[in-house]
């Protein structure tokens, strides 16, 4: 057996640790951060008849010293309840069969705790029962009928009906151009029923960015603690019990205290596919920027859309998809597939809306 000499196992440990240095991905440290909240476009645009938006209700709540998946909760409360935004909660763009039905996520960093539920009724406020979810049970993810029975036993109000008049009405349009059984060959069903969908958001009927609803925040304070959350009432005139990607952890949201958070808004089904969120977040782990992090998820994204039905004439994606991060640092961005995205930020200098970083140029349909 040949003898180790200390310099040989100077050298050799020294070139063992060069070498896991290599493969190890990069580790961010967290500590003192530039406090942000980062939402979609809707967190700096609705405010239920009061005077803030749901980014500045959040960021003023968080340097208060309030838990930051609390004030952002509180933020997107805002959104929630306020009957002029119909992506999300009170007055959501309802499914197929009228019913309003909502999914929201949110993620604790600093606690490594989560929540969820999926095709909840009843509940104008679903980011605080997916809040609920984490706090009072063994659980993450609650659905259907059994989430709005929790929602009941914590106090949660339950209504009959989410719609408002601007929400029913809209739904009654759609349903007066779709095939009045609506259940007819399913290929031909769902081709009609996007069509007549597109047709109303070309007549100013619909807003394009509510056809897939949805709002996302994430923040960060001084100490460089980190949360998320996601809510929505999911694709317009959806088949009813479809779930997003907005309540599953590591697609419509992900958050590690010790790196940052990504949500998303657009076509869930697609985050769904892709993990885009666990994605962008383990970008940031390997040193990534937020924008670069979800530049590369909009990539993997674009590379797994090769469904004809999915593409353009340019044999591109023909939907939208934005993300919105930040890191540990309290470094942000909002990025987006195609031109025209916006994102909403909160920070010491006041709220602002910007525009999304694109991947792609044009628009995504002909």
């Amino acid at each position: 057996m040949s003898k180790i000499t200390r310099r040989t196992f100077v050298a050799t440990s020294v070139g063992a640790s060069a070498l896991l240095a290599q493969q190890s991905p990069t580790v961010i440290i967290r500590g003192p951060a530039k406090p942000v909240v980062v939402a979609s476009a809707n967190g700096n645009r609705f405010k239920n008849g009061g005077t803030v938006t749901g980014v500045e209700k959040a960021f003023a709540m968080m340097t208060s010293g309030s838990d930051v998946l609390e004030a952002l909760i509180a933020g997107v409360n805002i959104v929630e309840l306020d009957p002029l935004d119909d992506s999300v909660g009170y007055g959501g763009l309802p499914n197929a069969d009228g019913v309003v039905q909502l999914d929201a996520s949110c993620m604790h960093g600093p606690k490594k705790r989560a929540g969820a539920v999926a095709a909840l009724e009843g509940v104008r406020t679903p980011s605080l029962v997916a809040k609920a979810v984490m706090d009072n049970t063994d659980h993450i993810l609650l659905v259907g009928e059994g989430a709005q029975t929790f929602a009941r036993n914590m106090g949660f109000a339950i209504e009959d009906d989410l719609n408002t008049p601007n929400s029913r009405g809209k739904w009654l349009e759609w349903k007066r151009r779709t095939d009045p059984g609506h259940y007819p060959d399913p290929k031909s069903r769902a081709e009609a029923g996007w069509r007549v969908a597109l047709e109303m958001v070309a007549e100013g009927k619909i807003d394009p960015q509510h056809l897939y609803g949805t709002i996302n925040c994430d923040g960060v304070n001084a100490n460089g603690e980190i949360c998320g959350v996601t809510t929505t009432s999911g694709l317009a005139w959806k088949i009813p019990g479809r779930v997003g990607d907005s309540p599953i952890l590591g697609a419509g949201l992900y958050v590690d205290g010790d790196v940052g958070a990504a949500g998303s808004t657009g076509r869930g089904e697609t985050n769904l596919y892709s993990l885009s969120s666990f994605l962008a977040v383990e970008n940031m782990r390997r040193g990534m920027h937020p924008k670069d992090a979800t530049l590369d998820a909009l990539k993997r994204i674009k590379g797994n859309t090769i469904d004809k039905r999915l593409l353009n004439s340019r044999g591109l994606p023909n939907f939208d998809v934005n993300f919105y991060a930040l890191n540990a640092k309290g470094e942000y961005a909002g990025t987006s597939m195609y031109e025209g995205g916006k994102f909403a930020v909160c920070t010491d200098g006041g709220p602002k809306t910007l525009d999304c970083e694109p991947l792609l140029t044009g628009k995504a349909r002909d």
